[in-house]
Formats: structure tokens, C-alpha cells, sequence
């Protein structure tokens, strides 16, 4: 197709003059259509059709399997719960489009407060918008119910595109992952919205309020075994977070993104490994139901497998160097199943669990550093 057109349009659009200070949001959308103009003619440079914006695209691309899942089980999960409370004749696409209207406020406000912020502050420093937030904008209403208010999560998004980016200079600037910010933020803030039994399930298309339907992670903390057998949680067929139950989605997001290289493989595997070690180390002590619960479940119960795949993988708040990689990758696993078993207040843990590695990453890439460095030094000696 010839978009020699569109090109025209640009060129004819470019801010000059006292519309130069526009310059930012126009090269924005300009490189989002064309690759840029400008290129690198002196010193030495890699030039590479992999950049930032592709990566972020193929982060895109991968989640789409875990949306559109988790649209069409927003839509089951209601009809489940009560089928007098669905105004649609039951089909697969009908549970879909239920899902999709409801989903979709949420991925609009996502946006729309995200890269207002985000274009805003591009204007104000002078420098070009980063891509980094086309990924975040999408995962922030993929963590959280479906009836979180709307402007309870325009909030969250605000304070962590702010808050948790922006003041510490932008994309590859932030030390947290930012979508995981928000919904920290929407947890300690709005407790109710984001915990207990009846958050999970949208009671009417457009409505607030939600039909009771317990987790599984909800029954082991109350002592219960969950009641969604295995094969449920691996298909994600479960009431949670809107797009956090399949495994099998998710999964097919994760071949994509190890495949293109995207994603650190050691991360993912040491994450997996990490939770399996601590729940086998849970399983022969077996005090209560939550101890004695098989170590796999871990993998297939509320954001385990999600945030193993595109919450600990993040390539800014990771840790850099490979050893680095599988110490990080383990501690999220051991302590988010460690934080599921002892806390039962907070029976998730996923979230605080790379939250706090997060912090923790640049520590641990400097003590590898530095033990190699040592280890380099007698070499010499000797």
C-alpha cells in the first residue's frame, strides 16, 4: 500500500516556527507510522531493526492471548454466578462482548491518563515521548477486577505514572515496574476494591457492584481448599483478576516473547523454580491446608504465572547481569509463596514479592559485579 499520502500529511503537519515547542507529541505519532528520519553519522553505533518501539509492540502483541481470554471469562464468570443477571442468549462471542464493554472503560482510562501525563511531561522536558507506556497502559486494567471504579484506577494510573516513572526521568529511568505501582496503589488505598470475595465478578454491563464468587486463593485463606480443581486453573475458567487466570493464555505470551528474545528466559524459569522449591519446603512441614497444598498449584493460582512472564521480565527493574537474573528470578518465587502461606491477609503475594525485588535488583547485579571483579583480581595474583 502507498502511504506516500500519509507521509505528505506529516511533512505538512511538522511544527515550525511558534508551534515548534509542539515538537515532541508530533515526533511521537510521526515515528510511530514512519521510522525515523534522523540517523546516527559519526562514532560508533549498532544499527539494529529491533528498537524500543518494536519491543514494546511484541509485549503488546504477546498479552493479546491472556485479554481476549480474560474479556471472555469475565463474561462466564457472570453468567456462572447467576445466569438471571446476564442479559445476553449464552454463546462464546456473546460472553466475549460482555466482557469487551466491560473491559474496555477500564483499558480507555488506562490510556487516556497515562499518556496525557506522559505527553505532558515529553512537552515539558523537551525530549520524545517513550513507547514504554503503550505496554503498561495495557497491563494496568489486566490486573486489576473488572469492578474497580474507574476513577479509583485513573488515580492509580496518575500516581504511577508519576509517581512511580516520571520523577526519576522517564522510561529506562524507573527502579519500579509501573503498572505493578498501580495496582499497589489501588490495594493499600482502596482495600475493599481490591480484596475479599465480591470484587471479582461484575454483577450488570455497567454497573459497580459485583456478584459474590470467592477465589481460590480467597478459600485457602480461609481456610478452605480451593474448590476450582486444577485443570480449571490451568484453563482459567476461575474468578480473579481480569486477565490473570489462564495460564494456557499466558503461556502462549511467554513462547512469544522468549522466542523474539524479548523476555530473559532465566527470569521466567527461576521464578517457576524459586515458587516450587518454597512450596515442596511448605509441603514437608504441612501444618495447615495452605502448607499441605500441592507446589504446582502455586503456578496456577492468582498473578503467579502473570507476573513470572511480564511482571518480573520487565528489562528496566530486572536485574541485568545473568547471574543476577536467577538469584532475582528465585527470591520473587520463594517470597511470593512465602508471603501467600504466612500472611493470610494477603493471600496474592506476587505483587509485593517483585515489587521489593525490584528494589533489590541493583543490589544484587553490584554484588555480582563485584564478586567477579575479586574473583578476577587473584587470578592476576596468583
Amino acid at each position: 500500500m502507498n502511504m506516500k499520502w500519509l507521509e505528505d500529511w506529516f511533512d505538512k503537519i511538522e511544527p515550525k516556527g511558534k508551534w515548534s515547542w509542539l515538537g515532541s507529541t508530533y515526533e511521537a505519532f510521526h515515528t510511530f507510522a514512519f521510522t525515523p528520519k534522523t540517523v546516527t553519522r559519526s562514532g560508533s553505533h549498532i544499527r539494529d531493526a529491533v528498537d524500543m518501539k518494536r519491543s514494546i509492540i511484541i509485549v503488546v502483541i504477546a498479552l493479546i492471548p491472556a485479554l481476549l481470554f480474560g474479556m471472555w471469562n469475565i463474561g462466564y464468570q457472570t453468567y456462572n454466578a447467576d445466569p438471571a443477571n446476564f442479559n445476553f442468549q449464552f454463546s462464546i462471542f456473546n460472553l466475549w462482548w460482555f466482557g469487551f464493554l466491560r473491559m474496555l472503560p477500564l483499558i480507555v482510562v488506562s490510556y487516556a491518563v497515562g499518556l496525557f501525563i506522559e505527553f505532558a511531561f515529553a512537552q515539558y522536558r523537551h525530549h520524545e515521548v517513550n513507547e514504554g507506556y503503550l505496554a503498561t497502559g495495557l497491563l494496568i486494567p489486566m490486573i486489576v477486577p473488572v469492578t474497580t471504579p474507574l476513577w479509583q484506577l485513573a488515580l492509580a494510573v496518575a500516581f504511577a505514572v508519576i509517581i512511580g516513572k516520571e520523577v526519576f526521568g522517564g522510561s529506562g529511568m524507573n527502579f519500579l515496574n509501573p503498572a505493578l505501582v498501580a495496582r499497589a496503589f489501588l490495594f493499600f488505598a482502596y482495600p475493599t476494591h481490591m480484596s475479599g470475595d465480591k470484587v471479582w465478578i461484575a454483577n450488570d454491563l455497567w454497573g459497580s457492584d459485583a456478584i459474590a464468587g470467592a477465589t481460590p486463593m480467597g478459600e485457602l485463606a480461609a481456610g478452605m481448599h480451593p474448590s476450582a480443581s486444577a485443570l480449571d486453573m490451568l484453563i482459567g475458567t476461575i474468578p480473579g483478576s481480569t486477565c490473570e487466570t489462564s495460564v494456557i493464555a499466558i503461556a502462549l505470551g511467554a513462547l512469544l516473547l522468549l522466542f523474539t528474545g524479548i523476555a530473559s528466559w532465566r527470569i521466567m524459569l527461576s521464578v517457576f523454580l524459586g515458587g516450587g522449591l518454597m512450596g515442596l519446603l511448605f509441603n514437608a512441614i504441612g501444618y495447615n491446608e495452605y502448607m499441605q497444598l500441592p507446589f504446582y498449584y502455586h503456578f496456577l493460582m492468582g498473578g503467579f504465572a502473570f507476573g513470572a512472564v511480564f511482571m518480573a521480565t520487565d528489562p528496566v527493574t530486572a536485574a541485568q547481569t545473568n547471574t543476577g537474573k536467577w538469584i532475582y528470578g528465585l527470591l520473587i518465587g520463594a517470597f511470593a509463596v512465602l508471603l501467600r502461606v504466612c500472611n493470610p491477609a494477603y493471600p496474592e503475594g506476587m505483587m509485593l514479592s517483585i515489587l521489593f525485588m525490584n528494589c533489590m535488583a541493583p543490589l544484587i547485579d553490584h554484588c555480582v559485579v563485584s564478586r567477579n571483579i575479586k574473583r578476577r583480581e587473584r587470578r592476576i595474583a596468583r
